[in-house]
């Protein structure tokens, strides 16, 4: 019995120190992004701060701060990047989600590919070509780059989202008279808003929180919200850093709270296929 006891305390021991180091791991890295965000001053070897204040948080959306221009530029950047991908997906998500399409898992592949190479040396080519067709540091260049590696994200979840169409309604309403642009507009597309709504949020976050495109194709003259963040943490300003690290992750975690609402089983059993 005792040996059965002891068995059971050491399991539980186990399980406790496995949850504690999951809780850490996945928990600690936010928990001191928050301290950094309160601490006026902070110095090795102190665990916790010397100085605890809001200084920063005022500097950081003070009228003078870098931080709500760049918060603009980088949303726009981020709707623009949308209303790209969507004219592309919304008509090449329907037209893959028909099984019947020559070459269609040739074209699924095919917006894989930006993910398949390494980032770094992508943007550095597509750098030195922006450069010369006079695209490099313009905002029109920064949104075709962020499209290109948003159509992967856009693309596959529209194909999924067309796919989990009820394909009967779409018929019922071509039986009764109307045209194919009226039953695509009125019966096709709302049922496919969910999935385009969550594709729309996905490229967005993705445009949001993308540095290497931006720093490569927009740099110096597009400062958005990663190149800003980027430039705090290399002068050694990681109160201001983390500051707009919180900021880009508080949409991050908001909007995927909405796309849990609008993925739908249905809809995801159809992704990849």
């Amino acid at each position: 019995m005792s040996a059965i006891l002891h068995k059971i305390r050491a399991s539980l021991v186990l399980q406790t120190l496995l949850l504690t180091f999951l809780v850490l791991a996945l928990f600690g890295p936010l928990l001191n992004l928050l301290i950094w965000t309160v601490a006026e001053s902070w110095f090795f070897p102190h665990a916790l701060p010397g100085q605890w204040g809001m200084k920063y948080w005022s500097q950081v959306f003070s009228p003078y701060s870098d931080v709500s221009g760049s918060l603009s530029v980088s949303v726009a950047i981020a709707v623009l990047a949308v209303a790209v991908c969507l004219v592309i997906s919304v008509p090449a998500g329907y037209a893959l989600a028909q099984r019947s399409m020559p070459l269609r898992v040739f074209f699924m592949l095919l917006f894989l590919i930006p993910q398949a190479f390494p980032n770094l040396t992508v943007y550095m080519n597509v750098a030195r070509l922006f450069y010369q067709w006079g695209l490099n540091g313009t905002v029109a260049g920064v949104v075709i780059v962020h499209s290109v590696h948003g159509l992967m994200y856009s693309i596959w979840i529209s194909v999924a989202a067309f796919s989990a169409v009820d394909p009967l309604l779409a018929r019922a309403s071509r039986n009764l008279g109307a045209g194919p642009v009226y039953t695509f507009f009125h019966i096709v597309l709302p049922q496919a808003a969910p999935g385009l709504i969550a594709a729309s949020i996905f490229v967005f976050l993705e445009s949001l929180d993308e540095f290497t495109a931006t720093f490569f194709v927009g740099a110096p003259d597009i400062t958005t919200l990663p190149i800003l963040l980027y430039t705090a943490s290399m002068s050694g300003n990681y109160q201001v850093s983390s500051i707009t690290a919180l900021i880009l992750l508080v949409p991050s975690v908001l909007f995927m709270l909405v796309i849990h609402k609008f993925m739908r089983p249905e809809m995801l059993s159809k992704l990849g296929k």
